[in-house]
């Protein structure tokens, strides 16, 4: 009887010694740390009254953002006016500006980036590029003046229902914006037939458009 427990035991610690000599599992791998969140580039525009910064969204809508930087970069933007302003109510409406068709200035038209896509919303001071269709949209730029969730893509709207292209935000400068938009319009003067009522007695124009280093 001793000898089979002595027997028993060995054969235990036999079986024992493979389990027991196993190598420990590797540790998991480190996680990395997160990485800050690129800097979104800025854009100075020098006005006949005043400056504002741009900053442009290349994150989450890098064609509409993408584009706009394509006139900065090419001084597309240098000497245009904000040539619309559609007063609502106090601070609510948008204004406008850009090459207003000047044939020169204009790049070719880019795909649309709806909201829905991009989640930028419409909001106070929202930087949106106008259009007709859909991809359409070129280098005519709107600035939101209060919420504007009309211009946002909806669904449930009739027609298209894409909205506009919304790509940025002001940062800087929202009083310069506020200049453009509660001054003086005609009531008559219209743009080759268009926006009666909300044409500027007096265009301000963009001197320069430069990003921000």
């Amino acid at each position: 009887m001793i000898g089979f427990v002595r027997v028993a035991t060995l054969a235990l610690s036999l079986v024992a010694v493979p389990v027991a000599a196993q190598q420990a599992a590797p540790a998991a791998a480190p996680v990395p740390a997160p990485q800050p969140t690129p800097a979104l580039p800025r854009v100075a525009l020098e006005t006949s009254v005043g400056r504002f910064v741009i900053e442009a969204d290349i994150v989450h809508a890098p064609i509409s953002a993408g584009n706009f930087l394509k006139y900065v970069d090419g001084k597309r933007l240098d000497g245009v006016s904000f040539y619309r302003a559609v007063k609502i109510g106090d601070h609510f409406g948008f204004v406008q500006f850009g090459p207003d068709g000047e044939i020169k200035r204009l790049l070719p038209p880019i795909r649309h980036e709806p909201t829905t896509q991009t989640g930028i919303r419409h909001t106070d001071f929202t930087v949106s590029t106008a259009r007709f269709e859909p991809g359409s949209a070129r280098g005519e730029f709107t600035i939101s003046i209060g919420d504007q969730p009309s211009f946002d893509a909806d669904p449930g709207k009739p027609g298209d229902n894409l909205g506009y292209a919304a790509f940025g935000h002001v940062v800087e400068g929202q009083d310069v914006i506020l200049k453009v938009f509660d001054a003086p319009v005609s009531p008559t003067a219209t743009l080759r037939g268009a926006f009666k009522g909300e044409v500027p007695v007096t265009k301000v124009t963009i001197l320069t458009a430069r990003r921000v280093k």
